[in-house]
């Protein structure tokens, strides 16, 4: 009885410590500026293989598979691969979510070819290489380039975020990571089930049988992908389902169609979640798909979280020792320098990146979450069924993801400033607010050549802007989407033009820093505007224009207007003019050299030289002006 209550004791210590852990990790992760996975994947080697060397009993502190010798384990039997299995669909069904087709219009053909030519490049070249290096068969050094083809986008973009790249270095990688993700676990699926097939058909040639698993996995993945992703919508939109379990009845149907592909066609299941959740991610007029997003984006933090502790955790010494080898550093090598930079010059060969360019995304080029979970998956099932050389698929994927995670996050900010492809210039201007008053002003820069994005809650206002040719972004500004958003790292301008003062004022506190360093102002409220000794400092345009009278003057009189003002005193002429007149608000000054600078609501101390051009919204007032 006593040893009952010690292992329930013991089981429940090790269960609350793996989130108490992940958890963790991701705050240090945070807080460092660096990828999740780093530390994540550090912790779990922590407390499985190294513990073994500061234990009594030289057993690991953390045992995810139920061990028999040492009476200690969390998953008995085969349910550690059930769970990793999950969780990565899961995890893939998040991911399948955040990719819109609209997003990747115009970024030019190299993406393309990153993701058909790249990945055709590291996954022929690391094969050919394995296989010689290490004496692997053919079957298993092919499921290590398959598995090593992606780089994740949950990987790249923290690197990205604290790194300010130019826009089409960030885009490529940034695009680049997410559309890898889903054709590298379909590769990996069926270099899985060649496998397989070729051990129950006891060929070793591309049999018949094979041929015709490679096509049931693609026909069930594609057409049950896109069947559960329309069942769901109908379930959305005709309000089947109490808002309450909209998030779960989500996740219930999920598992559903993940388990049911499975039973259906054996490995398909990977592949019909990422189907799935690209066709709902893409759906126009799904009500609430913002809260399921949300929702499977903490759960997929915690499942990553406790999936790449147990995964690191489960690797055992024996297997690292394997990595000593020269063979395994040189496969490392030969990926990092050499495969990543020819996959990458041969992709963007008719592209207009420069060389520098180019070669900043040769050197970036982490591997993630996709790569580890299914490399964890895969290689344990292949070792449990006695396939030769399947002990090296586990170490040698987390070799690479560990490897180039920690090679890219400590010299990425390096390398972009050695090769100059950092970007030094952050004068765009982000508006926080998509209103009609916000989108008048931002077609207006945009059509004078500065860069502008709008942020807002509102769909439609986005919609709207889109429809005008601005970059405009639906996001709440209480939650974190604005960090992710790599669309915004030249941003040095704010503008907060909502309707709420307190939303203007958290916009102006919180993200000044990271969008704001050459200014950030706000409207001024209504109590301010009654009151000139309540002047704020990072008041907008003038003292006596709130957001109801910017959005009036808008309506009816949606026009910008410019006017020559060649001294100091007739800038504060005009100004004073504006001030007196109704439907009328300064809004910038063009200087000679045609650089906007943004009017504030106290009289700005701006030099005024012969052709600076005063910009004005609202009523056109040549008489009062002369």
């Amino acid at each position: 009885m006593g040893y009952l209550r010690q292992k329930k004791n013991n089981t429940m210590v090790e269960l609350g410590s793996i989130v108490i852990l992940g958890i963790l990790a991701q705050w240090l992760a945070w807080k460092l500026k660096v990828p999740a996975i780093l530390p994540l994947i550090l912790i779990g080697l922590a407390v499985g293989p190294f513990s073994t060397f500061y234990t009594e009993s030289g057993n690991k502190w953390l045992e995810p598979i139920w061990n028999e010798g040492s009476n200690s384990g969390l998953f008995p039997g085969s349910n550690l691969f059930y769970f990793v299995e999950l969780a990565i669909g899961i995890i893939l069904f998040e991911g399948g979510l955040t990719l819109k087709r609209d997003e990747i219009k115009g970024i030019g053909p190299s993406i393309f070819n990153l993701i058909t030519l790249g990945a055709l490049v590291t996954f022929i070249g690391a094969s050919i290489f394995t296989h010689f290096i290490l004496n692997l068969p053919w079957t298993i050094s092919f499921l290590f380039a398959g598995l090593i083809i992606v780089t994740g986008p949950t990987v790249i973009a923290p690197i990205l975020r604290n790194v300010p790249l130019k826009k089409d270095v960030a885009n490529v990688l940034k695009w680049e990571g997410i559309l890898i993700d889903p054709i590298g676990a379909l590769v990996a699926v069926l270099v899985f089930e060649f496998i397989i097939s070729l051990g129950s058909s006891g060929g070793d040639h591309f049999t018949q049988h094979a041929f015709i698993q490679f096509i049931q996995i693609a026909l069930v993945g594609c057409s049950l992908g896109f069947f559960a992703a329309h069942t769901l919508r109908i379930f959305i939109v005709k309000n089947w389902v109490p808002h309450y379990l909209l998030n779960v009845f989500t996740l219930a149907i999920v598992l559903a169609t993940f388990v049911g592909s499975g039973i259906i066609v054996h490995d398909s299941s990977l592949l019909t979640i990422v189907v799935m959740g690209l066709i709902l991610g893409n759906m126009k007029n799904v009500p609430h798909i913002k809260e399921i997003l949300y929702f499977k984006e903490s759960l997929s933090v915690l499942l990553i979280s406790v999936l790449f502790i147990l995964l690191s955790a489960n690797i055992d010494i024996k297997d690292l020792q394997l990595l000593l080898d020269w063979r395994c550093i040189s496969i490392f090598a030969f990926v990092v320098f050499v495969l990543r930079p020819a996959s990458v010059f041969l992709s963007t060969r008719p592209s207009t990146l420069s060389l520098n360019e180019k070669l900043f995304i040769s050197w970036v080029g982490p591997r993630g979450i996709v790569a580890a979970g299914i490399a964890s998956l895969f290689g344990l099932k292949l070792v449990d069924l006695g396939y030769e050389g399947a002990e090296y698929i586990t170490p040698l994927v987390f070799m690479i993801v560990l490897g180039t995670v920690l090679l890219n996050a400590t010299t990425a900010k390096l390398m972009a400033s050695l090769l100059g492809v950092s970007n030094s210039k952050t004068d765009g201007i982000l508006f926080v607010g998509a209103n009609k008053a916000a989108r008048l002003l931002a077609k207006y820069l945009d059509e004078n050549g500065r860069e502008v994005a709008l942020i807002d809650s509102n769909a439609s206002n986005v919609e709207k802007s889109v429809e005008l040719g601005l970059r405009a972004y639906e996001a709440n500004v209480y939650k974190d989407e604005m960090d992710d958003n790599l669309e915004l790292s030249n941003m040095g301008y704010i503008l907060a033009l909502t309707g709420s003062t307190d939303v203007n004022k958290y916009v102006i506190n919180k993200y000044k820093n990271s969008f704001g360093e050459n200014g950030a102002y706000r409207l001024v409220s209504v109590d301010e505007m009654n009151d000139s000794n309540n002047n704020p400092v990072d008041g907008l345009f003038s003292n006596t224009d709130d957001y109801i009278n910017f959005s009036e003057v808008a309506r009816d009189y949606p026009l910008l207007h410019e006017k020559l003002v060649n001294t100091k005193e007739e800038f504060e002429n005009a100004l004073g003019a504006m001030y007196k007149v109704e439907n009328t608000i300064p809004v910038l000054l063009k200087d000679k050299d045609d650089i906007f600078h943004v009017i504030t609501s106290q009289i700005p101390n701006l030099e005024i030289t012969e052709g600076n051009t005063l910009i004005y919204m609202g009523k056109e007032i040549k008489e009062a002006l002369e």
